[in-house]
């Protein structure tokens, strides 16, 4: 029987060049803390640097990043040369949920689509992959039911960015449960 996590979760989002795990890159990560209540405990933020070559030949093969980060994909792009290493992005977040979150406990990922952004820790974090509970708050499930279900639907804001993405995420299923009796 696995562990009960914590009384926090850790909404997490990834902006990407795309969504192949193995082939795209990581440019931007933000999280936040919060309680069950949703209150905002603390929040994180980082850039990735990805080398100019391998940012370039992503970004001509991906049609589809230029699609859907129409204001947002210049700051995407222009903030890389800021940006820090994958190593130094893990350590930050394993250090901010060494803050906020109780060692003896696994941590509960939350966000939209979590599963996708799940992948792309597998695979570039294995320290923070073994920091988080195997079970995951995926907002996105409620999406699909409330609409399939009950035709009730969320309008969520289009920035793009990660940090907004989360609070846009929490705003979602906030919605979703005044809809609960």
């Amino acid at each position: 029987m696995a562990k009960r996590t914590s009384g926090k979760i850790l909404w997490l989002d990834l902006e990407m060049t795309g969504l192949s795990a193995d082939d795209d890159l990581i440019l931007e990560v933000a999280a936040i803390a919060t309680d069950w209540n949703f209150k905002e405990i603390a929040t994180y933020h980082g850039i990735v640097k990805n080398t100019k070559k391998a940012l370039t030949e992503r970004l001509a093969t991906n049609a589809a990043f230029w699609d859907y980060h129409t204001d947002s994909r210049d700051g995407l792009i222009d903030q890389n040369k800021n940006g820090k290493s994958l190593t130094e992005i893990e350590d930050e977040i394993l250090a901010f949920i060494s803050e906020h979150f109780k060692a003896s406990k696994p941590v509960l990922l939350g966000g939209n689509s979590i599963h996708m952004d799940r992948r792309f820790i597998v695979s570039n974090w294995p320290r923070l992959d073994a920091r988080l509970h195997y079970r995951m708050l995926d907002v996105s499930a409620w999406k699909v039911v409330f609409d399939g279900k009950f035709k009730k639907k969320f309008t969520k804001p289009d920035a793009h960015r990660a940090l907004d993405d989360i609070r846009g995420s929490i705003m979602e299923l906030q919605y979703y449960l005044t809809k609960i009796k």
